[in-house]
């Protein structure tokens, strides 16, 4: 269990490095595989916690951390989407 958390953290981590380098406009299908990964992560932690693999204080404040983290990678996609459509003119009719 231990090695599937760390292989989502990899890709998470790998993704987000490589968003940052990315031009604007193909960045945004490197944060949803991101936010993907983060949503591993946490399915993962869950279930290590729900066996007792984790103590309840560690995964809460592993939780908090990764909330923050997906809304952070949310508001990132959605300030992209949003400057996406400020740049694409509205259709003629």
């Amino acid at each position: 269990m231990g090695g599937k958390i760390e292989d989502y953290f990899l890709g998470l981590l790998e993704n987000i490095f490589i968003s940052i380098y990315l031009p604007p406009e193909t960045k945004i299908p490197r944060l949803i595989i991101a936010i993907s990964k983060l949503d591993g992560i946490k399915f993962f932690l869950q279930i290590a916690w729900e066996n007792k693999c984790i103590p309840n204080e560690k995964y809460s404040t592993l939780s908090e951390h990764l909330q923050e983290i997906g809304r952070m990678l949310g508001g990132w996609k959605k300030g992209l989407e949003s400057l996406q459509k400020k740049k694409t003119p509205p259709p003629n009719n």
